[in-house]
């Protein structure tokens, strides 16, 4: 949705940009629980094989939130309705919040403490959207 109203063109803007950096996290944070999941169980045969396992498996129940979380945000950049600053500010501050890795916290937070110890790439994809929302 666009506006004529300059701030919230611009944090909208910034919300696309911060989605598509959390479209690439998660696609990452899949691909990294698949090759776990595949040296436990065995190899995944089919994207759709995949794709139920994505959905069902305890494996990766975790990433549940993100991927909810991805479509809230979808939901407000392709609405028709006018959209708030407030509602775009609220979804940029849960994006920092959700994505808090913590070898304490919840199982999220645990699983994705870990995700980020054992794969470089996606401490630096992390790092990159924490940079992104702190403008």
């Amino acid at each position: 949705m666009s506006s004529t109203n300059p701030s919230i063109d611009s944090t909208l803007q910034h919300l696309r940009e911060v989605r598509k950096c959390l479209l690439r996290l998660h696609k990452a944070l899949l691909d990294s629980e698949r090759i776990g999941y595949e040296q436990f169980y065995g190899p995944i045969q089919s994207s759709g094989e995949f794709l139920g396992l994505v959905i069902d498996h305890e494996w990766f129940n975790w990433l549940h939130p993100i991927s909810q979380f991805i479509v809230q945000i979808d939901e407000i950049i392709f609405s028709k309705e006018p959209v708030s600053l407030d509602q775009v500010n609220e979804l940029l501050d849960k994006t920092r919040t959700l994505l808090q890795p913590n070898e304490e916290g919840s199982e999220m937070e645990v699983r994705y403490n870990q995700a980020l110890q054992r794969d470089a790439g996606l401490a630096l994809m992390h790092g990159e959207l924490m940079r992104m929302l702190k403008n």
